[in-house]
């Protein structure tokens, strides 16, 4: 799952629109929505370290700023799964890139290194817990010593923090459509969202965009733990969003009758359960707990082969074939 995520925003994140969209609507700094982002250009995020191992970045940007200095680079990495030690990754990547400037003489000209804003991109569950600077990962020190050490922080965009609400302030901004989209998904939800992306997507200026947006969603759609729903391989927007609104009626189907299937079994597996415990309180009296729990928790399977043994058994260890766990 982590490999999906990773893809499918590298995919995603590899447009400047979806990025600008990031930055703007996600880090509240008014300075940075001075930038002019329609400058904004793929870096290379593949280095090799000293000892000739490589490293690849998520996804690099630059985007030019003010008189001041030439670029500001923007390196984004993408989390699925919270990390402890992630403001001493970000480091460590920060320190690569900027190793990496130098090695291609890609430095302004007054020779000093470009500020880089670094952005970790969550969208696991539960929320980020991690320190976001590595100050909050070493002991307390005096301050001589406090000063040596090294200072790094990142932004954490966490995006299941964004209840939907805030994201429907941003109708048109495109991250914060992808953010709805990975939220909990039901019908509406996945409709509603989905129409508002197309809508804020159909300016010729996103028809790249619209694109990569249509190959991600399809995946995402695909691998819905509820009820998957598999397009075919669409490559527009409009297109998938046509095809999804055909497919609605069917995908509500299968949500119905996935739910009355389940429903019958668990009432199936209750009433057997039920049977057997009966079975069981005649023949050795009045269960303990641990038979309960095992009953309530059995397959169909399981209850089947215990009811066979009611029988034979001399006691309720021989039914259930195994000694209790010790409570």
């Amino acid at each position: 799952m982590a490999h999906e995520h990773d893809t499918g925003y590298k995919l995603l994140f590899s447009d400047k629109l979806m990025v600008r969209d990031l930055v703007q609507g996600f880090i509240d700094e008014p300075w940075l929505r001075q930038l002019d982002f329609d400058t904004l250009e793929r870096v290379n995020g593949q280095y090799v370290t000293e000892d000739m191992r490589n490293r690849e970045d998520d996804v690099v940007w630059r985007v030019r700023s003010g008189e001041d200095w030439l670029y500001l680079y923007l390196l984004i990495e993408f989390q699925s799964t919270d990390e402890r030690f992630m403001a001493l990754r970000m480091m460590v990547y920060v320190g690569l890139l900027y190793q990496d400037l130098i090695r291609q003489k890609q430095l302004p000209p007054d020779g000093l290194l470009p500020p880089v804003l670094p952005i970790v991109l969550y969208n696991g569950d539960p929320r980020w817990r991690s320190p976001t600077a590595l100050s909050e990962l070493l002991p307390k020190l005096p301050g001589f010593l406090a000063a040596l050490q090294p200072q790094m922080r990142y932004v954490l965009i966490d995006e299941g923090a964004y209840p939907e609400e805030v994201l429907l302030q941003q109708p048109r901004n495109l991250a914060a459509s992808i953010f709805r989209l990975e939220q909990p998904l039901t019908l509406d939800k996945v409709k509603t969202a989905v129409d508002a992306l197309e809508l804020a997507t159909r300016p010729e200026e996103y028809k790249t965009v619209r694109r990569l947006v249509a190959i991600w969603l399809r995946a995402l759609l695909k691998r819905n733990k509820k009820y998957p729903m598999l397009l075919p391989e669409l490559e527009d927007l409009q297109e998938l969003r046509v095809m999804l609104s055909q497919r609605m009626e069917q995908w509500a189907e299968g949500f119905i009758a996935q739910g009355e299937q389940k429903g019958r079994l668990e009432g199936r597996l209750e009433g057997e359960a039920r049977l057997l415990a009966r079975l069981l309180t005649r023949r050795f009296g009045e269960l303990p707990a641990w038979v309960e729990e095992r009953l309530n928790a059995a397959s169909e399977e399981q209850l089947a082969t215990w009811s066979d043994a009611v029988l034979d058994a001399n006691s309720l260890t021989e039914v259930f074939a195994e000694p209790p766990a010790s409570h």
